[in-house]
């Protein structure tokens, strides 16, 4: 449970949002899966060049992310951020990417397929109803 703090003027400080991050992507992959046989889905979901997260929102509204590193480390993940030409967000049906990595696809492939549009979702996620 989180709690609600108060700051030193008296108003209270809601969390907003909390971010967890995997070790990889199975564990991300077999935690989506996981949390969807509950009846947990997120509401977005999408490949960000950098990582690869899925955004869900709690019973109070506060939004959930879960994520993971796409790439072996943290220094070659902000290089990629400070050097790439520019940023990229591809939206992805996590259930199309459990199926690539059931068939092979090595978690790189998942990057450059899902940055490629391979794992669209059918409905695209709109963000200005979600968060």
């Amino acid at each position: 449970m989180i709690w609600a703090a108060t700051n030193a003027v008296g108003c209270t400080i809601d969390v907003a949002r909390i971010a967890f991050e995997y070790e990889n992507i199975d564990d991300l992959l077999g935690t989506y899966a996981r949390l969807k046989n509950m009846g947990i889905v997120p509401v977005m979901a999408a490949d960000e060049g950098a990582g690869t997260a899925f955004y869900y929102v709690d019973p109070d509204q506060n939004n959930i992310e879960l994520n993971v590193n796409n790439f072996a480390n943290e220094w070659t993940a902000t290089e990629y951020m400070k050097n790439s030409p520019g940023f990229r967000r591809a939206q992805i049906d996590p259930d199309k990417m459990i199926a690539a990595r059931k068939a092979g696809a090595s978690p790189w492939e998942l990057h450059e397929r899902a940055l490629a549009g391979e794992f669209a979702p059918a409905k695209p996620y709109d963000m200005r109803q979600q968060f």
